[in-house]
Order: structure tokens, then C-alpha cells, then sequence
């Protein structure tokens, strides 16, 4: 996944008042790593999904300031937005 700065601005203003999950200590997200199970995960919204449709298919998280976008399939982060 990759989005355009916009793209990004869309989704932090959106999904930013999200709770921010605890992550295990030794959690470093990047891109292409699996979300520890112990991270909730929130479907994108529809608002969010329709101003940017790339997103649809993903739920996201929110880890340390930032937004981590996952593949619900296999928890995978796709894309990490910060604000």
C-alpha cells in the first residue's frame, strides 16, 4: 500500500482520535512486520474509506503516535501515517 501525502492527511485527520492501543515494549511497527495480537484493531470507517478508497480493504491501529494500517488477513502492516 502506498499513499500520497494527501492520502495520509486524510486518513490521520480521520483516524487520529482513535485509542491508542499498548503495544508490547519491544514492538517495533514497520512496514511489512505482523501487529502483535495483544494491538486492537479498528475497521476503517466508511467516511474515511470513501474520501480514500485505497484503504477499504484494511482495518487500522493506533500504536505510539502512530497510525498503523494492517491487513486484516494476516495482521500485516501495510502502512504507517504519522501525524
Amino acid at each position: 500500500l502506498t499513499l500520497t501525502s494527501q492520502q495520509q492527511k486524510t486518513a490521520w485527520s480521520d483516524l487520529n482520535g482513535a485509542a491508542t492501543s499498548n503495544a508490547p515494549s519491544s514492538f517495533q511497527p514497520s512496514t511489512s512486520s505482523a501487529l502483535p495480537s495483544t494491538v486492537t484493531v479498528h475497521a476503517i470507517p466508511s467516511k474515511t474509506a470513501t474520501a480514500v478508497p485505497a484503504l477499504r480493504p484494511y482495518d487500522y491501529a493506533k500504536v505510539d503516535g502512530k497510525l498503523l494500517i494492517v491487513n486484516p488477513h494476516d495482521m500485516m502492516i501495510a502502512e504507517m501515517i504519522s501525524g
